[in-house]
């Protein structure tokens, strides 16, 4: 079952065609070389993460140190076996490449805000899955498209998300857990603080169940540099704290995650 997706600019249907996808209206929109196509309905600027946020992400990752929260939430998704799925906020698509995988079967689309992030996910998946440059505010596809969604510390858009989930379909979010790089936080900051625990109740979803994966990796030189250049501490570190991190060659670091598994709740219907 293929998902419908929709013109930013007339919200009539688009049709894939080789190079480009065309809506009946005449709006066209070309294929990267890469592979995506971009459906953000804006002009101008950078949005979303930069080069230099997405080319660190992609270095960490990489380095497997994150790989046991791929393993949970792919095998976690497996198990449902949607034959449409959504990542939302798909970055680089380290993710989403593991999901791929997951579920071989399957149509998945990726998006995400960032064009210089689509690029390394073009480059990435190798067409295993479909990408677009798009808000998740805004999502270009029809309503009830998708049985599955998957969202890896991104955003939530609460409203967009279940207009797009089919009638029981599932959302998978992951969320870092209260004492998630701790030790890193204790370089950058006098004062570090906890990441704040939630309330997992969500409007217009039924909790269903809740993973909780925690354990400590010796993180040195340059994977200690790009996970902190892939983090939102970054931009928003005291400069002392920063300078403080680059002089820092290796941390014992706690990585905590929580996976949450919701489903679409039933009086969403009709």
């Amino acid at each position: 079952m293929k998902c419908t997706v929709l013109c930013p600019n007339c919200r009539k249907p688009l049709l894939e065609e080789e190079k480009r996808w065309v809506c009946p209206e005449g709006h066209s929109f070309d294929k990267a070389r890469e592979g995506y196509v971009n459906l953000l309905f804006r002009n101008g600027g950078t949005h979303g993460d930069n080069r230099e946020m997405v080319f660190a992400r992609r270095r960490f990752l990489d380095s497997g140190q994150y790989l046991p929260l791929r393993l949970l939430l792919c095998g976690r998704v497996k198990e449902q076996s949607p034959n449409t799925l959504l990542d939302a906020g798909c970055g680089e698509g380290y993710y989403t490449e593991g999901l791929c995988a997951a579920l071989p079967q399957g149509e998945l689309w990726g998006v995400d805000i960032s064009k210089e992030a689509l690029v390394y996910a073009g480059k990435r998946l190798k067409g295993k899955a479909k990408l677009a440059v798009a808000s998740i505010y805004g999502l270009p596809f029809e309503d009830g498209c998708f049985e599955a969604l998957t969202l890896t510390f991104s955003p939530y858009s609460g409203e967009e998300y279940r207009r797009v989930l089919k009638e029981n379909g599932l959302l998978y979010m992951v969320i870092p857990g209260r004492r998630h790089l701790w030790e890193l936080k204790e370089v950058l900051y006098e004062r570090p603080y906890e990441n704040e625990v939630r309330d997992r109740t969500l409007p217009g979803f039924e909790y269903l169940s809740e993973d909780r994966i925690s354990y400590t990796r010796e993180v040195q030189g340059e994977d200690l540099q790009n996970l902190f250049r892939m983090t939102p501490y970054f931009y928003r570190t005291p400069k002392e704290g920063r300078e403080r991190a680059k002089t820092c060659s290796a941390l014992a670091l706690t990585m905590e995650f929580h996976l949450l598994r919701y489903r679409k709740a039933q009086s969403d219907k009709g």
